[in-house]
């Protein structure tokens, strides 16, 4: 960690078609090696498979996801007197949001689909139905921290 000064954050700019800093995000993080109209593919391509399946707003289904797998608790360890605790804490709005995108790309890569573009599809539209294992992952982060409640008095 720098000593120096805190690093700035850089605005994102919004993604051309549907006007959305989020989605921007999202696509900055499935892109590999640079390659932005690949990634640009992917996603919209995704989005209209949404539309055409379920026939309502692709981004109403990715906020959707993206709010069902946002995590509010995570654990972080300690270290008291030799011994590491993990103690719960509440997750800040942008790192929850990280890792809210972070767990739908990692569940959407290991998916069993052919192609990219139709695993981020079914597991967009299983996260906005609270299910997949993006959900899960969310589920199984609140399950540690409700079982190691406990330590709360060690937040600092």
């Amino acid at each position: 960690m720098s000593r120096r000064r805190k690093a700035e954050k850089r605005p994102v700019l919004p993604d051309p078609k549907f006007k959305d800093v989020v989605v921007s995000k999202f696509m900055s993080c499935l892109m590999y090696d640079g390659k932005r109209s690949v990634a640009e593919k992917i996603v919209y391509g995704a989005f209209d498979q949404i539309e055409s399946k379920s026939g309502v707003e692709p981004t109403k289904v990715f906020h959707d996801a993206l709010e069902n797998v946002r995590p509010h608790l995570e654990v972080r360890s300690r270290r008291v007197g030799g011994a590491t605790y993990q103690v719960p804490v509440e997750v800040r709005s942008d790192r929850a949001q990280a890792l809210a995108i972070r767990w739908l790309i990692d569940s959407s890569r290991k998916r069993g689909e052919t192609t990219m573009t139709a695993r981020l599809c079914g597991e967009l539209m299983d996260a906005a139905n609270n299910r997949g294992n993006a959900v899960k992952k969310r589920e199984d982060t609140h399950k540690m921290a409700e079982a190691n409640r406990a330590f709360s008095h060690y937040r600092w």
